[in-house]
């Protein structure tokens, strides 16, 4: 029997335990020490499980082989069971059992909404489980690469200032930082800019990633997309290319780009996307242009079995100028925005009803950690500058031609700032009637205040979280009657 990993599925080895998971449905697991070494001893190609056996032999002393065989193969088809292998009698028929993503199927991952595992092997969530494992001692799994900050859209909600839109990332540098991120065990790597297919290395940055075995995310307005890097892509592990899409007519998405024609070149490329069945994610923010045809987008999305996603949430630029926050939707803008999403978003009504956001307020939140930067992720720009999260870049941890990764991430005093920051730091949070409605974030805070001060609260943000609450609560009444 020959056994090997799916073309979606992705193995880290850390110190004390294994991990798998397949991005064809964000799948994951956990494995003990002794499990990390049988999966540590699989690979892209297929292989025999006695030549599997023979190199995990050597790692336990005094186990016959016929054992270790036995053990191996339960082991295996567990995790073939569970969509993480695949095995044939030959290696034709193992390579012909994988399949990967596409749109065809009946609830491709790009619109699914539920990813338990119908298997439960455990009792605890994969996720919660390695927040707890390394809580101590942080892993780095992802990082955002900005390999150039030009762009050829000057969208108008951007937070790049546009004077900083001049840099391209040395490949030198992309590939040290690939090979540091390979030897740190980091799994995903998003590609971004500006516009990251700009890089005249864009296809070799592709193929890198892949021989490093990430997975990738790719960030573009798909404007510059070709035949060549279709081609990189469907050869790739992606785990999805994420697009904005503003409007469904050609006008206002151009208006918002700066780019005119952008809108029918950004449209072709998510047609071609789906042909060639690459994962896409459609996001479009909503702001005081778009804000009356947004939905023709979600409807345009769903037609083709792609998520697309609303957000009216804009970030001032990161050198603290706000003039890009003229296009923020104001409160009464909001007000109908949000009536709106909660009348046609069947998802956001479940978590309304089944959601105890009564119960969420009162729940004491003092230690909880603010979020979720420099505890698994990080960001770095085409100078090799490393900063918390994408809008984030004023606060540099670092920088990569001077420091390495590792120490950066282990030893940065910023970093170490941000990780032992918790809400009680927000003690106006704390008492809040509307923080079940609210998720602190820095960068918002940041970027908005004069001296960009993390702990300084955004009062707007305030303001939607109230209103936010109070719209809840209507249409909660309004079921009763």
């Amino acid at each position: 029997m020959y056994y090997r990993q799916k073309f979606d599925c992705f193995i880290r080895i850390y110190e004390d335990i294994g991990y798998i998971t397949n991005k064809s449905d964000f799948s994951d697991r956990v494995v003990s020490k002794s499990g990390s070494v049988f999966l540590s001893a699989l690979g892209r190609q297929p292989q025999h499980l006695d030549d599997l056996a023979k190199k995990i032999i050597e790692t336990f002393v005094g186990v016959d082989i016929e054992t270790i065989k036995s053990d191996v193969k339960e082991f295996y088809d567990m995790l073939e069971q569970d969509g993480f292998l695949v095995s044939g009698y030959s290696v034709e028929e193992c390579d012909s059992k994988d399949t990967r993503f596409s749109y065809q199927v009946l609830e491709p991952k790009t619109i699914k909404s539920d990813f338990t595992p119908k298997i439960m092997r455990a009792e605890k969530n994969t996720q919660v489980f390695l927040e707890e494992h390394f809580k101590e001692h942080p892993k780095l799994s992802h990082c955002t690469i900005e390999i150039t900050s030009k762009c050829n859209e000057k969208c108008i909600h951007c937070y790049i200032p546009q004077e900083f839109r001049t840099n391209e990332m040395k490949p030198q540098l992309f590939y040290d930082v690939l090979e540091q991120c390979k030897t740190m065990g980091v799994l995903g790597i998003t590609l971004s800019g500006g516009e990251p297919m700009l890089h005249k290395d864009f296809c070799e940055f592709l193929r890198k990633c892949k021989e490093y075995d990430f997975s990738v995310n790719i960030v573009s307005n798909l404007t510059l997309l070709t035949d060549e890097i279709i081609t990189e892509l469907k050869n790739n592990r992606l785990s999805g290319v994420q697009v904005s899409l503003y409007s469904m007519k050609s006008e206002i998405h151009d208006m918002i780009t700066k780019l005119n024609g952008s809108f029918d070149k950004t449209l072709n490329a998510i047609t071609k996307l789906v042909e060639n069945d690459i994962p896409l994610q459609i996001s479009c923010p909503v702001m005081k242009q778009n804000k009356n045809c947004y939905i023709d987008v979600l409807i345009y999305s769903n037609t083709l079995k792609v998520r697309a996603v609303t957000d009216y949430i804009m970030v001032a630029k990161y050198d603290r100028t706000t003039q890009n926050l003229v296009n923020r939707l104001s409160l009464e803008d909001l007000d109908c925005l949000i009536n709106n999403i909660i009348e046609n978003d069947v998802e956001y009504q479940r978590q309304i009803i089944n959601g105890d956001f009564l119960l969420e307020g009162k729940r004491d939140i003092s230690n909880d950690i603010v979020c979720g930067v420099c505890i698994s992720s990080i960001c770095m720009d085409a100078n090799g500058n490393v900063y918390p999260c994408s809008s984030w870049q004023g606060y540099v941890l670092g920088n990569a031609t001077e420091t390495s990764l590792q120490e950066i991430w282990d030893n940065s005093e910023r970093v170490k700032y941000l990780r032992g920051l918790r809400m009680k730091d927000f003690p106006k949070c704390l008492t809040c009637d509307n923080k079940a409605f609210c998720a602190m974030c820095m960068v918002r805070n940041a970027n908005e205040s004069l001296d960009g001060n993390p702990l300084t609260i955004n009062q707007h943000f305030c303001d939607v979280a109230k209103l936010n609450k109070d719209i809840v609560s209507n249409w909660k009444e309004k079921l009763k009657d």
